[in-house]
């Protein structure tokens, strides 16, 4: 990598980060909008032994990310289980984390999806209310046509006084949104302009939207933060991986941005290692988060809703071990 490349790349990620930070102005006299750039875990949903969603511990996960450094929160999301909340716990969930995230260094991003348009703006209304930094939606997995799709982003744009991003996945089998649907929603929507893009091939469709700049305000990379040296080189606006050990994502984050690849790369080698645990044991991914969440002090149980696959002593050996080599990069 030459100075002039680097010099070029940080400029470029200057400009990103004030055209996100400014693409939706906040009224006068109200704090000035967080920048919609960098690091953005999604949160994993604490269980009770009995199986209820514990709020207390979903409280201090907030605390958990602000000391791993991360630059947003995302709640609830597909690895958040949200498929398997009730109405009523995703209603209390929101409320809890604005009320947890208030004065917190980073931004919070509301997930308000739902099964069809009726469902997500019921969501959409009640996360407006607690007026977080961004919302978050997937596309409406009851649709049947684009037009729907089209509709229930219209309805969510027009509903939503704060940025909005897109997932390109989750929704109805079959419905891809194509490039070219999320820079014309963007187009007649600003507030639209927000892409989590999970759709393969990922980094090319990353690489297709950036260039649709100033429409589209920013690209955040959903594939777990495997490919982030790479998506920062070419001008990704940032990730959303797992929570269970986010300060290492974060780092890699500022270090690459402040210039400092060497330190970036090897904390990176970090990174890849615990990665490599969630592809070995991925038919186990939700009890290695609950795992990793309850031995750093976040969760009280392992438990999850979402399966009752128990780790194997040969399993747990290799998480403790992988572990070892990131315990000098952790900051929580």
């Amino acid at each position: 990598m030459t100075t002039t490349y680097s010099r070029r790349q940080a400029l470029a990620g200057l400009g990103t980060a004030m055209g996100a930070a400014i693409a939706l102005r906040a009224p006068l006299g109200a704090a000035e909008p967080k920048l919609l750039r960098g690091v953005f875990p999604v949160m994993a949903t604490p269980f009770t032994g009995a199986r209820m969603v514990d709020f207390e511990d979903l409280a201090k996960e907030v605390d958990f990310l602000e000391r791993c450094g991360v630059h947003g929160m995302v709640w609830p999301q597909n690895s958040s289980l949200y498929r398997l909340l009730s109405k009523e716990e995703r209603m209390r969930g929101m409320e809890v984390l604005a009320k947890a995230a208030k004065g917190k260094k980073p931004a919070l991003v509301l997930g308000v999806q739902g099964a069809n348009q009726a469902q997500m703006m019921e969501f959409a209304e009640k996360a407006e209310s607690l007026e977080p930094d961004a919302l978050i939606a997937m596309p409406p997995y009851e649709a049947k046509t684009m037009d729907e799709y089209r509709a229930y982003f219209t309805a969510l744009a027009k509903l939503a006084k704060r940025p909005v991003f897109i997932q390109t996945t989750g929704g109805a089998p079959g419905l891809d949104p194509s490039v070219e649907f999320l820079v014309g929603l963007a187009r007649e929507f600003p507030n639209l302009g927000y892409i989590k893009e999970e759709h393969e091939p990922v980094v090319q469709r990353m690489k297709a939207l950036l260039k649709a700049k100033p429409a589209i305000k920013a690209v955040f990379s959903g594939s777990g933060g495997v490919d982030m040296t790479y998506e920062m080189r070419f001008g990704s606006d940032g990730t959303m991986p797992s929570a269970a050990f986010a300060d290492l994502p974060a780092q890699v984050w500022d270090l690459y941005q402040a210039g400092r690849y060497a330190e970036a790369r090897t904390i990176f080698e970090g990174l890849l290692l615990m990665l490599n645990i969630f592809r070995t044991f991925l038919e186990s991914y939700l009890a290695v988060t609950s795992y990793l969440m309850k031995k750093r002090g976040v969760f009280k149980t392992t438990v999850s809703r979402g399966s009752s696959v128990e780790l194997a002593p040969d399993q747990i050996a290799e998480i403790e071990w992988a572990f070892e080599g990131i315990k000098p990069y952790l900051k929580a």
